[in-house]
């Protein structure tokens, strides 16, 4: 199972648990909704085999897996209705954070995050702390060692699970959908200073403490620091977003 085994999919344990607390918190609305069976579920299930089918022949898990989540949306309309499709589209959706992406988009996206933040990482040591450093790509040269930025550092691990926990902070915590979408964009580019800031931090130990802080214990817990910190950047923006777009006052009754 990837959630066991990719530390990038951890979250994955998560995500239908919350999709269910979704569906346990509309439950008067949704007993509240006329029950309308429509034979047209039919056809979305033969789609999901399709898809399933396709996955399959072409050793694309992500297609077999994502079957599943088309399979539930098709028993929904056959035996519920597209009512109540309508009504469980979110939580319906919000499980396709659990499905790994393939391999394909997941390395194109892996990349330019190791270029940026090792760009932004370069540029903070060079001209905030004064420290000498040559980048080649996603390798910074320092005066005591190589350091290169490895795909773990690359953002993409914080980026996966900060996406999916400001979908599930927002819903909690926020009841307007405009600022709920804005605090879930705000992860991509809070996930890149992060983890700028993270290569920063390990150029810092590597040049005035000790080259053996690029790696081991303490690199390993400056990336768990690094998603605290992040959770912290959401939080404060979430907060800011508030004052500034303050929340229309409900009419007295």
């Amino acid at each position: 199972m990837n959630w066991k085994n990719d530390s990038n999919y951890s979250h994955g344990f998560f995500v239908p648990l919350f999709s269910a607390y979704v569906v346990w918190s509309q439950r008067h609305r949704l007993a509240s909704l006329p029950l309308q069976p429509s034979l047209s579920g039919l056809f979305l299930l033969a789609i999901a085999e399709c898809v399933l089918i396709t996955g399959q022949l072409g050793a694309e898990i992500f297609l077999a897996r994502f079957s599943l989540l088309l399979l539930l949306a098709a028993l929904i309309v056959l035996f519920l209705g597209w009512n109540f499709l309508r009504a469980l589209a979110f939580p319906l959706g919000f499980l396709v954070l659990m499905i790994p992406i393939p391999a394909l988009i997941f390395n194109q996206i892996t990349f330019p995050l190791q270029l940026l933040a090792s760009r932004l990482g370069s540029n903070i040591l060079a001209n905030v702390f004064q420290v000498p450093v040559l980048r080649d790509g996603n390798v910074l040269q320092l005066a005591a060692m190589k350091l290169q930025v490895a795909e773990a550092c690359s953002g993409i691990r914080s980026l996966i699970s900060l996406t999916t926990l400001a979908i599930m902070y927002g819903y909690v915590m926020e009841p307007r959908i405009i600022i709920r979408i804005v605090l879930a964009l705000a992860a991509v580019p809070i996930a890149v200073i992060a983890n700028g800031l993270r290569i920063v931090a390990t150029g810092l130990l590597v040049q005035y403490w000790s080259p053996d802080a690029a790696e081991g214990f303490l690199h390993f817990s400056s990336g768990l620091l690094i998603f605290v910190v992040c959770l912290l950047m959401l939080y404060a923006l979430h907060q800011g977003l508030r004052l500034i777009w303050k929340e229309p006052a409900k009419p007295a009754l």
